[in-house]
């Protein structure tokens, strides 16, 4: 129980800008097709973390870096111009990495997930979030900041992100574009310190939809007690 009463407000404080824009946005969507037709509603996946509180936004992060640089920066992308355009980058990269870059180890690899370059959802998602890894950032006086472990800093902080969108009732998917960065940097207009490290559609799952049906590794073969 010390464990929950911890971690409830982390999830709470991460449920952030982010997240509150999109489920506010999403749930008036949501409210205007109600009038044509009943949707199940999307509780909290874990109710011990909702204690009933009305929270406001939170309007800084709260995830953890290096010297605490922060070296994050999210782009929510809802228009359908900007997410066909994302598409067509990333499909056009990705089928050169399937039958050229990738390999046919790793392409084989993929096959049970039933994954390919066609990638539908870029334009379906109502939400996409990238995310970018600020290298280096800019003191004052125009020099360069080391952003120490940028990479780690951000990876942690994504986790943190997906942790918050499960337990708001969204769902999504991990997608690293490969080369696709400099043309998504440059589409979006960011600067050139900051580097693409992950790309999420964030929505509500149609009523049909389906996964893999995957394995985890067992408790024993992922952790050593010393």
């Amino acid at each position: 129980m010390a464990l929950f009463s911890s971690l409830t407000p982390v999830f709470i404080a991460i449920i952030c800008v982010l997240i509150g824009v999109i489920m506010k946005k999403m749930n008036g969507e949501k409210e205007k097709c109600d009038t044509k037709s009943e949707r199940p509603s999307h509780p909290w996946v874990d109710e011990d973390l909702k204690d009933g509180t009305d929270h406001p936004l939170e309007e800084e992060g709260t995830s953890p870096s290096g010297a605490h640089t922060e070296p994050w920066t999210f782009v929510v992308v809802q228009d359908p111009y900007l997410k066909h355009k994302i598409r067509e980058i990333v499909e056009e990269e990705e089928e050169i990495n399937y039958k050229k870059r990738m390999g046919e180890r790793w392409v084989n690899d993929l096959k049970r997930l039933r994954t390919n370059w066609i990638k539908e959802y870029l334009d379906t998602a109502p939400y996409l979030i990238l995310i970018f890894k600020q290298v280096y950032g800019r003191l004052p006086n125009g020099k360069k900041k080391t952003h120490y472990y940028n990479e780690i800093s951000v990876s942690i902080a994504c986790g943190i992100l997906l942790a918050a969108l499960q337990n708001a009732g969204l769902y999504t998917v991990t997608s690293t574009p490969l080369n696709c960065g400099p043309q998504l940097r440059a589409l979006l207009q960011r600067p050139a310190n900051e580097k693409l490290l992950l790309l999420l559609p964030v929505g509500y799952p149609k009523k049909d939809a389906t996964v893999p049906e995957l394995t985890r590794k067992p408790l024993e073969d992922i952790m050593v007690v010393m």
